[in-house]
Formats: C-alpha cells, structure tokens, sequence
C-alpha cells in the first residue's frame, strides 16, 4: 500500500509540473497588464548558422528559454503539410523564403507585422507580415584547395565554369526540394537565364555531380573532407570560418550571384505566440541583427547594419535581379520539372 501511495504521489506530482509548464508557455499576466514571459519556453525549428549562441543571447535579453530542432526549410515545409498542419515549434527561423511564401499560399502561418520591421525593404518581407527577412543568403561555391591541385585543377570562378566537364564527378550540391539554398540557386538562375538556357545549363552541371545530397550542409561538408572538389554552399559565417579549419576556400561567382532572403515566422496554431513575437521583435531589432551578423556573418534585411569584414568584398552588383514571389509561386513547377529531369540523383 504504501508502494502504491508513493507513486500515485509521483504521478500527481509529475502531472502538476507539466500543467505549470503549459501555463507557464501561455505567458502569465503581470501587474500592469502584460505578458510577463520570462521562464517561458520558446520551440523553434531552424536552418541558421550559430544557433546556440543566438538562441542564447534572446534567452539572456529576455529571460525566454528556447527548444530548437535544425531542420532544412524544405524539410519543414514537407513535414508540416504531411501532418496537416501542426505546428512543429512556436517559430521559424532562417531558410529559404521559398518554403515560407508556400507556407503562407497552404494557410500554415500566422501573420505578425513587428514594429522592428519598418525598416526592413519591401521586397525582404511579406507585404501582409507572414514573413520576414531577417539576412540575405547568397549561394556560392566552397573549393578543397589540395584536392584541386592534386588533380590539377583551377578553383571554379563562375556558373558556366562549374559545368565544365573536367570538373566531372567532382562537384557536390544539395537536393533543392530539401536545401532552400540550392533552390535558390536554381530559381535564380531561371530567372537570371531563362527557363531553356537554365534547364540547358543543369544538364551540363548534372553531369558534374554524382549525387544531391540530403542537407543543404553537406556539400561544405563533404569537400572540407576531401571527398569532393568543389560544393555549391550558402555564403554565410558558419562556411567561412571552415577557411581556418581546413584547406578550403569560399568563392563568390564572378558572373551572378543568386541569392534568397532568410526569414523569421510564427506557425498558426503556436502554443507561445507571445513569445514568438518576442523572437521575432527581437531578431529584427538593430540590437538582434548585429549580435546574429556578429556570431553567423551574412548581409542583415536591416540596411543600417553595415556588413562585417568577411562579407563586405561581396560585389553587390552580381546579385541575381530577384522576383521575391517568384521564389514561392514557381516552386512546385520548377521542384517536379527537377524531379523528373534529375530525380535519379536524388539524395543517398
């Protein structure tokens, strides 16, 4: 009997604990009437660079603990419309804009317009506040320096380059229905090329690639370890430090550089939408974006944050003239056509 008392005690007691916890997640209401929701517990699902020591920093301003899942934005995208809709986490942070514009178009997002975003260009945010850029991700290349030279070869400098044929086998790239960067670069080039010269382009280039990885972090990966030559990478912080860790080198295109905003939403149907405001307010004030420019640097969707040294050398002028919309509405068409024509590629 007593057995049985102790844990129907540890049960009440368990049971207790969570019920305070999902309260807590609701925000409780201070004196003066606000959400007081420090304590609180923030889920986010993220594809972004030094995510801990952002994460841990919104966490010291503003007293919310945060969950987190690394995930691909197509990834997200696919999951949460496999399961009808529920949300995975409060917010979603970085990743291409593609998925999100799909996400907004499938009624999976909650719209929120922040104050800390007036400064923010149009054409880096939704117009009806289901999405904002928070950076700029540009798509570039990542070279093995040894590797090149062993097989005597010179470092890739534009697109038309990277399908050269002796640079066969040699090439790594991400599956672009998974990696909102790859996608990018393929949408980019689309609407840099048009759609015949693009799709001429992308059979010369498969040629040069063996495989589509399953991650968009795997080329970096995969080339810091010998395995390939070159990869196709987001030019962002965590990619250009891997300069002083191995023998490798990032390269911006010299023709066109195709690029993609990276945004903050919050999921319909959030457990803590208060806190995801918070996360949001945050991540698009000037205090958030230098801190995330400073730990992941990369062009911030603030044009008062002036670019860090490891940035700056980008040339402006070879961004891909961007239709933002066109990310998000061709999506479907441009990811079939690419399934059908390299599907046999995809991932392993």
């Amino acid at each position: 009997m007593k057995l049985k008392k102790l844990v129907t005690s540890l049960l009440v007691a368990t049971l207790t604990i969570g019920a305070v916890g999902c309260t807590n997640n609701k925000g409780s209401s201070s004196k003066d009437g606000k959400n007081n929701l420090e304590g609180t517990t923030l889920k986010v699902v993220a594809a972004h660079g030094a995510k801990e020591d952002i994460f841990g920093k919104f966490t010291e301003d503003t007293g919310i603990k945060v969950e987190f899942i690394d995930m691909s934005s197509g990834e997200v995208l696919s999951r949460i419309k496999a399961e009808n809709g529920k949300p995975m986490a409060d917010v979603w942070f970085g990743g291409g804009a593609d998925s999100f514009i799909a996400a907004k178009e499938a009624d999976l997002l909650e719209p929120y317009i922040s104050e800390e975003s007036k400064t923010i260009p149009d054409k880096y945010k939704d117009k009806e506040g289901y999405w904002t850029g928070t950076s700029l991700v540009t798509v570039g290349f990542m070279v093995n320096n040894d590797l090149l030279k062993e097989k005597g070869l010179e470092s890739p400098k534009t697109w038309t380059d990277l399908a050269d044929p002796k640079y066969k086998g040699e090439v790594m790239m991400a599956d672009p229905s998974i990696s909102g960067t790859n996608y990018a670069m393929v949408n980019g080039l689309i609407q840099n090329m048009g759609e015949e010269k693009a799709w001429n382009y992308f059979n010369k280039l498969n040629s040069n690639i063996p495989f589509l990885a399953k991650r968009g972090s795997e080329p970096a990966n995969k080339v810091c370890s010998g395995e390939f030559a070159v990869g196709v990478i987001p030019m962002t912080g965590e990619y250009f430090v891997m300069e002083d860790q191995y023998p490798v080198s990032t390269i911006y295109p010299e023709d066109v550089i195709p690029w993609i905003p990276a945004p903050v939403a919050i999921f319909k149907n959030a457990e803590n939408t208060e806190a995801a405001k918070a996360f949001v307010d945050w991540s698009l004030s000037e205090k958030g974006q230098t801190f995330i420019q400073e730990k992941d640097p990369r062009y911030m969707a603030r044009p008062e944050i002036k670019p860090v040294k490891s940035v700056e050398s980008m040339p402006l002028d070879k961004l891909v003239d961007l239709d933002i919309q066109k990310l998000g509405t061709e999506r479907e068409h441009i990811l079939n056509k690419w399934s059908e024509d390299f599907g046999n590629k995809s991932t392993q």
